[in-house]
């Protein structure tokens, strides 16, 4: 794997020495874009917020993987800091802290994707079957135009579409060749062995589109009970949002982090 460094902004506005906490965004995002509405906890905390391969200023690659962004990580954690990931970037963090527990102060996984590791469960197993049919031929996403998949992915199931940006698009055209992480095998033992302080954070998902919340938005709402319930992590539910709370209410996420780091 390539090692050019990848990119990381860091936000650090507080006294010197402030405890370090590594940020880890979705798909079709960046570090800067996901996370913008943690920018307030800089006052505190030094906030490291990383670009995964083919996103934001990092490097491209030819298919983004959540084991390669783990190792990433892991390199990333140095002596140690807290680890914060959200949906796909949630599935890298955890297997970063199943590598390197004794490196992550706290982990924070934020409608974290890995939908595998509930498949007993009937109504994601039902979403897996539904995921796995709708990519079972995708090799004719090269056919669809990273504006078009952008558009598919956002305004068919009632969301905003967002600013149609080049840094957007190629967002776009590396999350059309992903490692798909809903079908992640990722084990638990690890981090349910590992003494850490753990936080699983979820929207409610009563607003959400009744056609995007049918779709994934209930499988991945039982995923997350699972995953709490299984590595002993605390679960907080933040109303009115859905697969984006620390975007969609930043100032109840942040109180949430702010308690957790200075713990």
């Amino acid at each position: 794997m390539d090692e050019e460094p990848l990119h990381v902004t860091v936000w650090d506005e507080g006294l010197p020495g402030a405890p370090r906490a590594l940020l880890v965004h979705g798909t079709m995002s960046w570090g800067t874009e996901c996370f913008a509405g943690q920018r307030p906890l800089a006052g505190m905390f030094r906030l490291e917020l990383v670009d995964r391969r083919g996103f934001g200023d990092s490097p491209d690659v030819e298919r983004s993987d959540y084991e390669v962004d783990a190792e990433d990580l892991g390199r990333l954690l140095g002596a140690g800091a807290h680890l914060v990931g959200h949906s796909y970037g949630a599935a890298a963090a955890m297997l970063a802290a199943s590598a390197r527990p004794e490196a992550v102060h706290s982990l924070t996984l934020i409608e974290p994707s890995p939908l595998r590791t509930a498949a007993a469960h009937p109504v994601v197993r039902a979403a897996l079957e539904r995921l796995r049919a709708a990519f079972a031929n995708a090799g004719e996403l090269g056919e669809v135009s990273p504006e078009d998949y952008l558009r598919q992915s956002t305004e068919a199931y009632g969301m905003r579409l967002p600013e149609v940006t080049p840094r957007m698009l190629r967002a776009v055209r590396t999350a059309m060749r992903e490692r798909p992480v809903w079908d992640a095998q990722i084990p638990l033992a690890p981090l349910i062995r590992a003494q850490l302080p753990k936080t699983v954070i979820n929207g409610t998902w009563e607003s959400a589109n009744p056609e995007y919340r049918a779709f994934v938005g209930d499988a991945l709402a039982a995923c997350r009970e699972y995953l709490a319930e299984m590595i002993g992590a605390r679960h907080v539910r933040v109303p009115d949002t859905d697969h984006a709370p620390h975007q969609d209410r930043p100032e109840v996420v942040n109180e949430v982090l702010a308690r957790l780091w200075q713990s």
